[in-house]
């Protein structure tokens, strides 16, 4: 069940009150017992419980074991492939008339 904050307008009193999703909203303040009391909306804060959460709790035991890969060594060890050689543009003979 959620926490719900509380503050009453006319004392300024805070209330933290634990209540259901179809409980009413309280109205009367239990310090001035005035009908001034309104709810405070502020950032929620989500935190999840329980497995399947996480990135390895949703994965099988097959697909957790990683297969090697090439290092940064081995990739240095291998020779690099020359570039080809660019073609040379082809001369044409100049006629003049």
């Amino acid at each position: 069940m959620p926490t719900y904050q509380y503050v009453c307008d006319s004392c300024y009193e805070p209330l933290e009150v634990v209540q259901s999703f179809s409980d009413d909203a309280l109205t009367i303040c239990p310090s001035c017992n005035e009908a001034a009391l309104r709810k405070v909306y502020g950032s929620v804060g989500v935190v999840f419980k329980g497995s399947g959460f996480y990135r390895n709790d949703s994965r099988g035991a097959s697909s957790s074991v990683s297969t090697p890969s090439t290092t940064s060594t081995e990739s240095a060890a291998k020779p690099a492939t020359p570039a080809p050689a660019p073609a040379a543009p082809a001369s044409t003979p100049s006629t003049t008339s």
